[in-house]
């Protein structure tokens, strides 16, 4: 079996922030500042932590502004960039990067949010049920922000359910995936797609799954989330 250090990571980095920009004004959400660094680099961290070599960031808003911030490396890990021509959505950003990912399975994160969790494990698990894709899931007290998703008992993915006002516990999309390159080549190219909205749904039953987790979660797209970041990543916390 591959290690974790063997596959190319791909970071979803494009989102334009709007909601947050009364808070950290014109700039890439994934630059946001954190405790005195760019959020992004948390999740830099995070992958430094299980070997991972290769990183690709899927950049459109200020593109520029994130590789003149971030560079061509972060500690041994080489950074290189992807960038959207136009708005693509986060499956069309991640269809325009294929030809950078240089390994059979993607490991795939949103730009914006950070899940505590074992992504060795995520990826043993992947590999031994012979996936071709897995999402991490974790349970979420209060889901008001968050759409849920069903899984069978056997982890297979059975459906996605859109946020509703309503509030209660469910297992929510933590933004980080496994994904075989074949299922990224049939995404179409050259238009905006939304990995959530469009291309999920229509992977069910075809090797879809889901790895529940129970670390903690920070998705910092609204200023109040955004706020309680620093602490988040003050408290002790597993790599």
């Amino acid at each position: 079996m591959k290690n974790l250090s063997d596959i190319t990571a791909a970071i979803l980095a494009g989102g334009l922030g709007t909601r947050l920009r009364p808070v950290i004004g014109y700039r890439p959400k994934v630059l946001a500042e954190v405790g005195g660094r760019p959020f992004i680099t948390y999740l830099f961290d995070q992958l430094a932590a299980v070997k991972v070599k290769k990183v690709v960031l899927c950049t459109g808003y200020l593109s520029q502004k994130v590789k003149e911030a971030l560079g061509g490396n972060f500690g041994s890990m080489s950074l290189s960039y992807s960038e959207e021509p136009i708005a693509l959505g986060t499956a069309g950003a991640l269809r325009l990067a294929l030809p950078l990912l240089r390994s059979d399975v993607a490991l795939v994160m949103n730009g914006d949010s950070f899940c505590e969790t074992n992504l060795k494990a995520f990826y043993l698990v992947h590999q031994l049920r012979e996936a071709k894709a897995t999402i991490l899931l974790t349970e979420m007290p209060d889901t008001s922000r968050f759409g849920w998703t069903e899984i069978e008992d056997d982890g297979r993915i059975r459906g996605f359910i859109e946020k509703r006002k309503t509030n209660g516990p469910a297992w929510i999309n933590a933004g980080i995936y496994l994904i075989h390159r074949s299922l990224i080549e049939d995404i179409c190219p050259d238009r905006m797609v939304s990995l959530e909205k469009d291309i999920f749904p229509s992977w069910i039953g075809r090797g879809f799954y889901s790895f529940r987790c129970q670390g903690r979660f920070l998705d910092i797209g609204i200023p109040e989330s955004y706020a309680a970041a620093k602490q988040f990543f003050n408290q002790e916390h597993p790599s």
